[in-house]
């Protein structure tokens, strides 16, 4: 997938283009539907399918105190966009110029002039334009004005309730790991450098993958079963883990922390930049009366991790 940072980078023959335009933090369940529909009157219609979304998110432009912690970065948004075959994204740097844009400047310069737009896919309570003047009507009267065709995807919902991105921030918040698995369509997950620990894990414990996360959005602190993918795209790695999000306070720590202990070994040197995809929490983290104790405690955290792993290796992959 080619993404462009900026108008200017759009190629002019780029083509006739669906496209969708949100902020997809997440990349949940609701947005997948929207994805995998845009890919599908792409490949039905001859048309480009692509994705407008915005860095930095507009709230963070707009209403800063306001501004939720995102649940993807960048890269991740980036790759789940492509997974569910949206060839072309535009992540359209969002400032106060363009948010003064009324609804038909911004159609007719970002959808028409760019894009070269012939069918829009939003939803329902999408808004757009200076002070969100814009709505879907307004939006499909400018379609009939420049050309193109509008089309309204419906609210997806769980159980019975609406899928969204608000929500799975609570459930990441509250721990519920296995919840926002299910919503997102895939895990929740941390990614960043592996730096240096303080060598306690490796001495007295276990030994561990210490992540500095580049995420907003942090999960509750505890114990989860996880994913580990080491982000080098040539070694292509995973293994089965298990990570304490924490303050070690066994050992008194003060900063927060992100330990990982890999189930399996690893071949070759040891990762640079990992993913950890959290699948289950486990347990609070709490003090222990000494390192041994912890240590114990971990080992019978390793085999719980174990038979939930062996589990979820029976399941369809996608979700999980």
């Amino acid at each position: 997938m080619r993404a462009f940072r900026s108008l200017a980078e759009v190629p002019a023959d780029l083509g006739r283009s669906v496209v969708t335009i949100g902020n997809f933090d997440g990349v949940h369940a609701g947005h997948r539907e929207i994805l995998r529909r845009v890919a599908e009157i792409g490949r039905e219609r001859g048309l480009v399918p692509v994705v407008l979304t915005f860095d930095p998110h507009p709230a963070r432009v707009l209403a800063p105190a306001k501004a939720p912690r995102l649940i993807t970065t960048v890269a991740q948004r980036l790759r789940r966009i492509a997974a569910e075959g949206i060839t072309e994204t535009l992540l359209l740097p969002f400032s106060l110029e363009l948010a003064q844009l009324t609804p038909e400047e911004f159609v007719r310069s970002v959808l028409v002039e760019t894009l070269h737009v012939a069918l829009v896919l939003v939803g329902a309570d999408f808004r757009f334009g200076h002070r969100q003047a814009g709505d879907l009507t307004t939006l499909r009267a400018l379609g009939v004005k420049y050309g193109f065709e509008v089309e309204s995807a419906g609210a997806i919902l769980r159980r019975g309730e609406r899928v969204s991105s608000t929500g799975i921030r609570a459930m990441v918040e509250a721990g519920r790991a296995s919840l926002a698995c299910r919503t997102m369509g895939e895990p929740f997950a941390l990614e960043g450098p592996v730096v240096k620990g303080h060598g306690i894990g490796s001495k007295q414990t276990v030994p561990t993958l210490n992540l500095a996360p580049e995420n907003d959005l942090l999960p509750a602190n505890g114990v989860y079963v996880t994913r580990t993918r080491d982000l080098d795209p040539v070694a292509a790695r995973e293994w089965r883990s298990i990570t304490n999000v924490g303050h070690r306070p066994t050992f008194d720590g003060q900063e927060l922390s992100f330990e990982t202990f890999l189930l399996d070994p690893f071949d070759g040197n040891a990762p640079q930049r990992i993913e950890v995809q959290f699948l289950k929490f486990v347990r609070e983290e709490r003090k222990f009366g000494s390192p041994e104790t912890l240590r114990a405690q971990i080992l019978r955290d390793v085999r719980l991790a174990r038979r939930l792993h062996a589990r979820l290796a029976r399941l369809p992959r996608h979700g999980v």
